[in-house]
């Protein structure tokens, strides 16, 4: 080394050079970093939203989408019990709870009254009318159960009262059994309106007037009233037979078939009557007497009465002559 002055010029003349360089490494950097802070700034473009859920967040109130959820889920709930045939249990096992809350509150039924019942007991007519234990005086419906009593064919009308707190006050008005109606083989108790009560199962009703044919349960209250008033022949009949829904015949206890006409029945009966006292008409060996024509009255003997009365008239028959061609 000779001396500063080499030592002085190599020096100055690489100072410019380094601060070129660092200038330069600057530069890039400031520029880089230019270049990412405009396209970190740039806002990044979104695609625009469906028209129709632009329109359901325009249009559609909030929290919309909770209750559509639990309405669908309501509306699965009610088509599984629908078609599972659980309706009527839901409804049942409601209508419990509520009476049973009632009940605790003091509204249970303690007392029953029924009045008018004959033929019905006190059961049965609380049953008809959908009254149990569980049933509450505050939620019973007392036209329907009114209704449901007047479904029953023994009631005819029916009062139903509630009795707060605790009272049930049932009022009844029964048809009679007026007679038996048979037809096609089936035998039935039936009211003087024709009301089908039951079917014959009871011995009780054994007294009753027998009606056959169709239509008779309807017609036979008028016919039964105008054979009362001839006794001779109502004590003697067996059944009354509704024929062509149009005329009766009388069917007697010993099998006589008395074959009424279509009008003018009053006047038939009359004479029959009059036919049995005089001359013992019910007592002959006889199995039909036909009245269907207004001028005449036609008898049909029995086989035995009729063969009887043939031999009598070849007895009466008188003998030819030898001498007669």
């Amino acid at each position: 080394m000779d001396g500063a002055g080499r030592l002085t010029r190599s020096q100055r003349s690489l100072r410019p050079q380094a601060d070129l360089k660092a200038a330069a490494i600057g530069a890039v950097v400031l520029l880089r970093e230019r270049m990412g802070l405009k396209r970190a700034s740039r806002p990044r473009r979104e695609q625009p939203p469906h028209r129709l859920i632009a329109f359901l967040e325009r249009h559609v109130p909030r929290r919309a989408g909770v209750a559509a959820t639990v309405l669908i889920l309501l509306g699965s709930a009610g088509f599984g019990i629908v078609r599972g045939g659980h309706v009527a249990d839901l409804s049942s096992a409601l209508g419990d709870t509520r009476n049973a809350i009632a009940n605790s509150a003091g509204f249970r039924i303690t007392t029953v009254v029924i009045n008018g019942r004959k033929q019905l007991s006190q059961d049965e007519v609380l049953g008809i009318g959908g009254v149990n234990g569980r049933s509450s005086l505050l939620f019973l419906d007392a036209a329907t159960v009114r209704d449901k009593l007047k479904t029953n064919p023994w009631i005819a009308e029916a009062t139903v009262l509630k009795l707060y707190p605790g009272q049930l006050q049932i009022d009844i008005s029964e048809r009679s059994a007026f007679a038996l109606w048979q037809q096609d083989g089936r035998l039935s108790v039936v009211a003087d309106d024709g009301a089908v009560l039951e079917p014959y199962v009871s011995r009780r009703f054994l007294a009753l007037p027998l009606v056959v044919g169709k239509g008779a349960e309807t017609r036979a209250r008028d016919f039964l009233a105008l054979l009362a008033r001839y006794p001779q022949v109502r004590s003697v009949t067996k059944a009354a037979v509704f024929v062509g829904e149009r005329r009766w015949n009388l069917r007697l206890k010993d099998g006589l078939d008395v074959r009424l006409p279509e009008n003018d029945v009053g006047n038939a009966l009359a004479a029959l009557s009059r036919l049995d006292k005089e001359d013992h008409l019910f007592s002959r060996d006889i199995v039909a007497v036909d009245m269907r024509l207004p001028d005449r009255l036609t008898v049909q003997l029995s086989d035995d009465a009729a063969k009887a009365r043939e031999e009598l008239f070849k007895e009466k028959k008188p003998k030819k002559k030898a001498g007669d061609a």
